[in-house]
């Protein structure tokens, strides 16, 4: 019995002293049993037996004094962490009740998916993400009544009519004839251009001409004739005949219950690849090519009376050409980096070229003996496109997420500046209500008044609008079934019906 209480002794002994020279210190997002556990190793540690013994403890070489501080100090620990753990607890139950308020009222906002439980938290995330998410759903909840009210109001007055598919690559750019027949132009990075039937959305003429990416078409004010520019350093200019199908039925794709934003993988893409159109009549030889850039032609435009063209380039140039003779006539330099986007004006013989040097300048042909320059200066980021509205405004949009309305007159500060939560690319103009449509990289289209109010946001959800960055936006105001246009990187351009007067009148 002696050998046995003898090591029972050493057992004990070497247990206090193996406790004496530890220390763990838990979590704060740990579960009850663990918190209880702290609280009992360092509370009750406090009481009197418990303190003694570590007071006592023989094989320690700290004085007293010390040791009671120490012992102290981890107390004063553990209360810090224990407050920490009940302000998290807290801090989850406000987003949990936040969730379920939004959920059960059917709230879908832009940036997150509360109906699939995006902001529901779990025991591993960090305090970070937990701020994060909080941050985001307050801003959810004080919006919600705006919010709510914009979803209701865009699906009565913007509806997606049809979808224009049939590229193998993204589709930079898009444009509508000015004659009859009336169709849709789209050029694309798969090196080609297509005119589509804006009513069946057939294809019915494929451009094969250029060597390189097709990253704009527009078309000639009185004739059937196209102008592409290209990533070969060329513009071209062909003509075309097409005749229209007979209309079909179109679906009523707004009808259709909307769901929560998803995101498509290039997988997603890859599946659901489909074939370009093998049927329709194509051209491979341009009627005349315009060359001289020495670098990517971004953008092209016909001049006002379309005997004319004006070119943007990688180059850092613009260049003027003779449509008869495709001569150069003059080459407007000016620009410190490669040019992003070229417009004309539709009644007056300005012209409006945008770069990456964050500055758009107007140039001014009224007089053939005068080459004047203006240069508007607001951006802080790559100028992605401006264009000219029928009066004397320009509107420009950056980079740098806003747009910027300017007055021709005056062009040392915007008349009204929109700003947005993506880049904006090029953006168009309506003729007759001046309604800008803005293309986002976020794959968004808003819809904005000249003084900068944001009338509506098309719809966008994973059965309908666009899936990748939106590139461009097209009005055509004189056509019944679609009155703007819009196409991105996801190869497809889609056709919507924008109830203007219904979108005013909520205004």
């Amino acid at each position: 019995m002696p050998v046995e209480s003898g090591s029972n002794v050493a057992a004990r002994q070497a247990k206090q002293k193996r406790k004496s020279h530890s220390l763990s210190i838990r979590r704060t997002n740990s579960t009850e049993q663990d918190r209880s556990g702290l609280q009992r190793d360092m509370l009750e540690g406090q009481s009197s037996d418990n303190l003694e013994s570590f007071l006592r403890m023989e094989d320690s070489k700290l004085p007293l004094s010390l040791r009671s501080n120490l012992l102290d100090l981890f107390s004063q620990i553990e209360r810090e962490f224990e407050n920490l753990y009940l302000e998290n607890l807290e801090l989850r139950r406000e987003i949990e009740t936040l969730n379920d308020r939004l959920a059960a009222e059917g709230q879908t906002f832009e940036g997150a998916d509360l109906a699939k439980g995006a902001l529901k938290t779990k025991a591993s995330h960090s305090t970070s993400q937990l701020s994060q998410k909080l941050k985001t759903t307050y801003k959810a909840s004080t919006s919600k009544i705006v919010s709510s009210f914009k979803a209701t109001s865009t699906r009565a007055v913007c509806q997606l009519v049809k979808e224009y598919v049939g590229h193998r690559d993204g589709i930079w750019d898009l444009s509508v004839t000015r004659t009859q027949p009336v169709v849709l132009g789209t050029a694309s990075a798969d090196h080609t251009a297509m005119l589509w039937s804006i009513e069946t959305g057939k294809c019915l003429l494929k451009y094969l001409g250029h060597q390189g990416s097709v990253n704009s078409i527009k078309f000639h004010p009185t004739e059937q004739v196209a102008l592409t520019a290209s990533g070969d350093q060329t513009a071209h200019i062909w003509r075309y005949m097409v005749q229209l199908p007979t209309p079909q039925p179109v679906a009523d794709i707004s009808q259709t219950p909307c769901e929560e934003d998803v995101d498509f993988s290039d997988k997603d893409d890859a599946d659901g690849e489909v074939e370009g159109p093998n049927d329709c009549p194509s051209i491979r030889v341009p009627t005349t090519t315009l060359r001289s850039h020495q670098g990517v032609v971004i953008a092209a435009d016909w001049l006002v009376g379309g005997k004319q063209v004006v070119t943007a380039s990688w180059d850092r140039a613009a260049n003027l050409y003779d449509v008869e003779t495709s001569e150069l006539v003059h080459s407007l330099t000016g620009h410190d980096q490669e040019l992003t986007h070229c417009c004309t004006h539709p009644n007056q013989r300005l012209v409006v070229t945008s770069s990456r040097d964050t500055t758009f300048r107007l140039w001014d042909f009224r007089d053939p003996s005068i080459h004047s320059v203006n240069v508007f200066q607001g951006h802080t980021d790559t100028v992605t496109s401006a264009v000219f509205t029928v009066g004397d405004n320009v509107v420009s949009g950056s980079d740098d997420r806003t747009v910027k309305v300017w007055d021709l007159k005056n062009m040392r500060s915007p008349i009204a500046t929109i700003r947005t939560d993506s880049a904006v690319n090029r953006i168009s103009v309506s003729v007759n209500q001046k309604i800008i449509a803005l293309p986002h990289d976020n794959r968004q289209v808003r819809l904005f008044d000249m003084s900068g109010v944001r009338l509506a946001r098309l719809p966008r959800s994973n059965r309908q609008g666009h899936r990748r960055m939106v590139c461009c936006s097209a009005w055509c105001e004189d056509n019944t079934t679609c009155n703007l246009f819009t196409c991105g990187f996801d190869r497809q351009a889609i056709g919507w019906n924008i109830n203007i007067p219904a979108l005013l009148q909520e205004k």
